[in-house]
């Protein structure tokens, strides 16, 4: 089995692990911050334990591509935050809705 078949690759930012929802940006991420295997394993327990070590073998096998790729999420998400603030969060009606709830507790 090649390593890619492991991934389901969309787009430049989405790499999904074949057959779940989990993107392997949320996988690596933990790794990153210092989560091993079994620890990755209880976090996403509808995966395989083959499936985490085929992410970070991936992961290690193709580091500077996946580090690009993760900057890019990282990005993305960022535009998307800033986008959000810019629109949403500044909107009248959800300003008044978030200190209603505010004021709830």
């Amino acid at each position: 089995m090649d390593l890619r078949d492991y991934f389901d690759f969309i787009d430049d930012e989405n790499i999904r692990i074949h057959g779940h929802r989990v993107y392997v940006d949320n996988v690596l991420s933990n790794y990153l911050w210092g989560e091993g295997p079994d620890e990755l394993q209880q976090r996403y327990p509808q995966m395989s334990i083959e499936k985490i070590y085929a992410t970070i073998l991936y992961y290690l096998a193709n580091k500077a591509e996946m580090d690009a790729y993760m900057a890019r999420v990282e990005k993305g998400r960022e535009e998307r935050y800033q986008e959000w603030l810019q629109t949403e969060a500044s909107n009248p009606e959800y300003i008044e809705r978030r200190e209603r709830i505010a004021n709830a507790f």
